[in-house]
């Protein structure tokens, strides 16, 4: 179940020439999913801030196509919640339908030590409470 849903808009340039969404853009739409989902548990991704979250690892699953007047939305929830990293499932619909799944592996970083570290309690607790956990 998706607590966390962005509506995606298609631009001119996000078709190929087969007219389906490039596959190139389809990553765009994950990110635009994950700086929201971040903002709404408080995980900064502004330089302000020391701690922030890096991707280490992805895979996705193409599953169905997307067309330029399809209705899309991004669907974004916790699968994992480390000490150090977090795994989020993500899904791109169009027209109701699920058309591609990601799954993304990051890892907290913190700015000031160039290095991984630990997720903060606090930022945790916030996930936990925005999942339902």
């Amino acid at each position: 179940m998706f607590h966390h849903i962005v509506p995606l808009q298609v631009r001119y340039n996000d078709v190929d020439q087969q007219g389906h969404i490039n596959n190139a853009v389809i990553m765009e739409f994950f990110d635009l999913g994950k700086s929201d989902y971040f903002e709404t548990v408080g995980i900064s991704v502004t330089p302000e801030s020391d701690f922030t979250v890096l991707i280490v690892h992805y895979d996705v699953d193409f599953t169905g196509q997307m067309l330029f007047h399809d209705k899309m939305q991004v669907c974004t929830r916790l699968e994992k919640l480390g000490n150090k990293s977090l795994t989020l499932h993500q899904e791109v619909h169009a027209n109701g339908k699920c058309c591609v799944v990601c799954h993304t592996i990051l890892s907290g970083y913190s700015r000031s030590a160039h290095a991984s570290a630990v997720i903060p309690e606090e930022i945790k607790e916030r996930i936990r409470q925005y999942e339902g956990q």
